[in-house]
């Protein structure tokens, strides 16, 4: 059972940035893809960035620019740097992965961005 933990989020102003982290319960070398989600009140849950093992990495338009996901193989460890934040880009943001055909999701961080 893969275990994923979310953390960083908060509170930040228009503009500002924040840096989310999900911590994975085992070694992440050999899982390829992982990904930042995102669930606004009243939408659907969307891709926000994925990075595979290779490390190419792809984002949803909205965050082009703006965002940057990386992955840390020796700390089991993602990363999503959000810059120049929106306050369109409040949600909570979970962590994803896929290991043998099989889902895995975080818990969650709560990300607030006032106007």
């Amino acid at each position: 059972q893969v275990q994923l933990v979310e953390s960083g989020g908060g509170l930040v102003q228009a503009g500002g940035s924040l840096r989310l982290s999900c911590a994975i319960s085992e070694s992440i070398r050999s899982i390829n893809f992982m990904g930042w989600y995102r669930q606004a009140p009243g939408k659907q849950r969307e891709l926000v960035a994925f990075i595979l093992s290779g490390g190419s990495a792809n984002y949803v338009d909205s965050v082009r620019g703006r965002f940057t996901i990386s992955r840390d193989n020796a700390k089991n460890t993602v990363y999503l740097q959000m810059n120049s934040l929106k306050p369109e880009d409040t949600a909570v943001y979970y962590c994803y992965t896929e290991k043998a055909r099989v889902s895995y999701w975080g818990q969650g961080t709560q990300v607030t961005v006032s106007s």
